[in-house]
């Protein structure tokens, strides 16, 4: 299982491999224009670095079962 968030701000809050708990801040969204991350390839309409999110912030949040997306919702505790 993969589990991705995405559009979110490059400075994360936890660790690759860190224990997290539920309810546990682990990133925030945005910001809308992000400097300086490698292999950043998402550009708004004006050529400005962008974590994707050019409509505003917001997160994507996806699971990923044999590189297959699934339905979140379906694993809702």
């Amino acid at each position: 299982m993969k589990i991705t968030y995405c559009h979110v701000s490059p400075k994360f809050i936890v660790e690759v491999g860190q224990k997290v708990e539920r309810g546990e801040v682990i990133g925030q969204v945005g910001p809308k224009y992000v400097y300086g991350v490698k292999g950043n390839n998402y550009q708004d309409e004006n050529g400005k670095p962008t974590n994707g999110a050019t409509t505003g912030t917001h997160l994507h949040f996806g699971i990923r079962l044999e590189d297959e997306y699934e339905d979140p919702l379906d694993y809702y505790i």
